[in-house]
């Protein structure tokens, strides 16, 4: 019960999507903001959809130790699951622990001939094989392109979509499209674009980018005490 109850919280199905499946193999998303506005947090709560879906989900942290990034998962969840639900809750997180897996890398140590490397281990060993990876942390600029492009065909290539955080810069105006300059030429790599953009008292989660996306219900909010999705009240 409480596994469904979960499951149904999906954001992206509350942005207006038809399905969970939001991408496909090779395609990429990426969520921008501000530095400490959510976008970790927010990565975290698809991750851990997909997780309940029985989706294997990789995790590159290019900034923060495995340590920290299993408190993200382990506080988001528990926060998801309302604190109240006792044994169930946590024999649930340990049902779906196997389906995640963290890797950690330097910021300047991150290539995609590495991860290549690194996932091929993972597989040859019978350890893991992703369906979803997240990177977080990678700097954007132009000069990025190539790598992104091998990535991609990577991703392609071993069945995985890839989330990406954005770390977005007040003093930087958006270009034309709306979107930060440094990003906005890497943009046509992109297939979902999510921005979290500070308003009063709550974080709203604007959808920038998206094919296959209807018309979405209330705008939805990150609640920056808890970092949970929500609904305007």
């Amino acid at each position: 019960m409480l596994k469904n109850e979960l499951i149904l919280r999906n954001p992206l199905l509350q942005l207006g999507f038809k399905t969970e499946e939001i991408l496909s193999a090779g395609e990429f998303g990426a969520v921008l903001a501000h530095a400490g506005v959510g976008k970790t947090a927010l990565l975290v709560q698809l991750a851990i959809n997909g997780m309940l879906r029985s989706r294997n989900v990789l995790h590159i942290s290019l900034n923060d130790p495995v340590n920290k990034v299993n408190v993200w998962y382990k506080e988001l969840f528990h926060h998801l699951a309302g604190g109240d639900k006792g044994n169930q809750a946590g024999r649930l997180w340990e049902s779906v622990l196997p389906h995640r897996f963290i890797m950690t890398f330097r910021v300047d140590g991150f290539t995609v001939p590495k991860l290549k490397e690194r996932l091929g281990d993972l597989k040859e060993q019978g350890i893991f094989s992703p369906s979803m990876m997240i990177i977080d942390g990678l700097h954007f600029d132009e000069s990025l392109r190539p790598d992104l492009n091998d990535l991609k065909a990577l991703a392609a290539g071993k069945g995985m979509h890839v989330w990406f955080t954005v770390h977005t810069h007040r003093h930087e105006s958006p270009g034309a499209d709306g979107l930060p300059v440094a990003f906005s030429g890497l943009a046509d790599l992109f297939d979902l674009v999510l921005e979290l953009r500070p308003e009063h008292a709550d974080v709203h989660i604007n959808l920038l980018r998206g094919k296959g996306a209807g018309p979405a219900g209330p705008a939805l909010l990150l609640d920056p005490s808890t970092m949970l999705i929500k609904n305007p009240i």
